[in-house]
């Protein structure tokens, strides 16, 4: 065999009747029905790996090195992920986790090598034939499908996946151990008890909790929340200092309790609020407090009527009367807002007298009133 990329290889075409073809004069059988018998293709100009045996075994060594490292990668990845602790850090880019760049770096290394290895393949190592097939606006005969799906067949086998076992199995390889990832990954699912029905209904609220604004964490006045103002709040124990003398909440746990604690404050005529029985004394000269949760699938909600006390969800447009116990009046949502029970210390500011008496959030199994 020649190395001059001008010649062709020895390997032969089979024609529709299995009678050896050399590339040279191999012609595609359906040419003299097209119109054009020449479409006017360029001279084909083989590639090193088609003429050159070693450019062959060099492409297949990088490609199945390729497919070995992305598998390694795969590995590290899971090593990474029980190494290092989610808020880890050091010296770092941009002063992210040691966490967030190991698992980032080998997984994205895994995929990217995975993808490299299977470019080169299908550039360096498949059957490099061009084809030229007419479009027809009717279904192809039957003969033309059997002969379609032996094409197919004989590609699969030129492909040469079936004689290159290196690459064959290092490439099934580096996709199966990619897998581990994954199965690793599912394990942030349902960290820990998340699963607690009883810790799903219980939030951080505690009697004498001061309500703060969200973000800023500053205390809320009764005094300063005008008629009609809705309010983003939080727990004050989210912003701990040693004022307050709260513990500091790190990882899962402060999300968690974060989302869960989350509310709206509202003020209203009083005379327009209509309190469930038990409930009078939830509020303090119109200000009412609820779960900043829609029930129906948790998305956060705040976008207030004034003129209404409606407020809408804006995932599903669930819609809730705040002066009526939050209600539902309109769209999925399956029960009213959770109401916090709220007073004021002797400063003036804004309080909470317990916990909510229900779940907050989505509806879930076991959802009674704890």
């Amino acid at each position: 065999m020649s190395n001059d990329n001008s010649s062709t290889p020895e390997h032969p075409v089979n024609a529709p009747d299995g009678t050896p073809v050399p590339y040279e004069t191999h012609v595609p059988t359906h040419r003299d029905a097209e119109p054009i018998s020449d479409p006017g293709l360029p001279v084909h100009t083989w590639r090193p790996t088609d003429v050159d045996p070693k450019a062959e075994k060099r492409a297949e060594r990088q490609i199945a090195a390729m497919f070995i490292a992305a598998m390694i990668s795969a590995v590290l990845f899971v090593v990474a992920y029980f190494s290092f602790e989610v808020g880890d850090n050091w010296d770092t880019f941009a002063g992210l986790g040691a966490s967030t760049i190991t698992l980032g770096l080998t997984l994205g290394l895994s995929l990217l090598l995975i993808g490299t290895g299977i470019i080169h393949l299908a550039r360096k190592l498949m059957a490099d034939h061009e084809m030229v097939e007419m479009r027809h606006p009717a279904a192809s005969p039957q003969e033309d499908r059997e002969a379609t799906v032996q094409a197919l067949n004989d590609g699969l086998a030129e492909a040469g996946i079936g004689r290159r076992p290196l690459v064959r199995n290092t490439m099934l390889g580096a996709v199966a151990v990619l897998g581990l990832p994954a199965v690793v990954l599912l394990r942030d699912l349902a960290p820990g008890d998340a699963l607690d029905v009883e810790k799903l209904g219980q939030t951080i609220w505690e009697p004498g909790m001061r309500l703060v604004r969200d973000v800023v964490g500053t205390p809320i006045l009764a005094s300063e929340i005008e008629m009609g103002d809705l309010i983003n709040a939080a727990p004050e124990a989210m912003f701990p200092t040693e004022e307050n003398g709260y513990p500091e909440l790190h990882g899962a746990e402060e999300q968690a309790e974060k989302a869960k604690g989350a509310i709206i404050i509202v003020r209203m005529d009083p005379d327009d609020i209509i309190p469930l029985p038990g409930r009078e004394k939830w509020t303090v000269d119109g200000i009412i407090s609820y779960s900043k949760i829609c029930t129906h699938v948790g998305c956060p909600i705040s976008l207030y009527e004034r003129t209404t006390h409606h407020v809408l969800c804006p995932c599903h447009q669930s819609t809730f009367d705040l002066a009526d116990h939050a209600k539902v009046i309109f769209g999925p949502a399956a029960r009213p807002l959770p109401q916090l029970p709220i007073a004021v210390d002797d400063e003036g500011y804004l309080v909470a007298q317990g916990d909510f008496n229900e779940p907050i959030g989505a509806s879930f199994w076991e959802r009674e009133k704890l």
